[in-house]
């Protein structure tokens, strides 16, 4: 049997997922409500209570769970962001916390409205995407901040195809210049260091969600023409880097419509019955999305302007 000093640590951490809460604050007789849904881990200066059991620096997941909830009391949720960007320094105000990450999901609740009147106390849940951010930080490092959109699923008709991709005496896939484009697509940036950002006025000055549709669809009279699923992440890239972010990375996970054949049944099926397959890779792979198209893309500048930015992780909590 190995002993403590054959072996070396190179990861020890934990921590409380799925802290789920609302956070109502009230101005008067209008309400305004925040649910969300956090994660935060720490990693320990020691891996003590890793390899000797002794638990004298660990901070419970219990107390972690409290702390979210009062920091949530104490301070509310100005933004998303800024929320994780709390939960971080606090924690790294302990001597025996070496690192923290905080990552950050929102409900879309949006406020209801009567004939174009906004309800003062009323919401609605729309389904239109999730909007998430994360924040990390090392000790004696600077505090990083991502944010992003994900679950937004997206549809296009036509104005989509796949042709002119390599073959071979495998390949029975047949080549379309029309056919459907859908998909379930995860979007996240990074703010790089953390700065004096107002990320709610980025969010929604900016349009990120809007500029992701805009690339996704095109002109709404004719929509733009998609070659392939990698030149819409592509477009999806190029379009929101040009708003917030040094590094993006997009996923976007496939649901394919093929065309039911009715010949059988007497009828000509002019692309108006599509069957649905979708490709969801959960569970295959350990620690991974479900995925089919994935890329990260950042802004190249120079050194002497700008450090370089943060890589852009797969969140383990998504």
């Amino acid at each position: 049997m190995a002993t403590i000093k054959d072996v070396e640590v190179l990861n020890c951490e934990y921590g409380k997922n799925t802290i789920k809460f609302l956070r109502l604050h009230r101005e008067g007789k209008k309400h305004f409500v925040k649910e969300v849904e956090v994660c935060t881990h720490l990693r320990l200066t020691s891996a003590q209570e890793y390899l000797e059991g002794n638990n004298s620096l660990v901070i419970p997941t219990d107390t972690i769970k409290n702390t979210v909830l009062a920091l949530a009391k104490k301070n509310g949720i100005p933004t998303l962001e800024q929320f994780a960007i709390d939960i971080c320094k606090y924690f790294m105000t302990f001597c025996q916390v070496a690192y923290v990450k905080t990552y950050v999901q929102e409900v879309p609740w949006q406020r209801l409205h009567e004939n174009g009147v906004p309800h003062v106390h009323s919401f609605i849940c729309v389904p239109d995407g999730i909007r998430f951010c994360e924040a990390e930080q090392c000790r004696n490092g600077p505090l990083v901040v991502f944010a992003g959109i994900k679950d937004l699923k997206l549809m296009k008709t036509t104005q989509s195809g796949f042709e002119g991709f390599y073959k071979n005496e495998y390949t029975t896939l047949p080549e379309r210049h029309d056919r459907i484009l859908c998909g379930e697509l995860f979007c996240k940036w990074s703010y790089g260091e953390c700065k004096d950002f107002d990320f709610d006025c980025i969010w929604y000055m900016n349009k990120i969600r809007e500029c992701i549709l805009e690339a996704f669809a095109g002109p709404p009279d004719c929509g733009e023409y998609s070659p392939s699923y990698q030149k819409t992440v592509n477009s999806i890239q190029m379009l929101v880097l040009s708003k917030v972010s040094q590094v993006i990375e997009v996923i976007l996970n496939n649901t394919f419509y093929n065309v039911v054949d009715m010949k059988n049944l007497g009828l000509t099926n002019d692309k108006e019955v599509s069957k649905c397959s979708k490709h969801n890779l959960r569970g295959l792979f350990r620690n991974t999305q479900p995925k089919s198209i994935a890329a990260v893309l950042h802004r190249v500048v120079k050194a002497s302007k700008l450090s370089h930015p943060a890589p852009v992780k797969a969140s383990p909590y998504l």
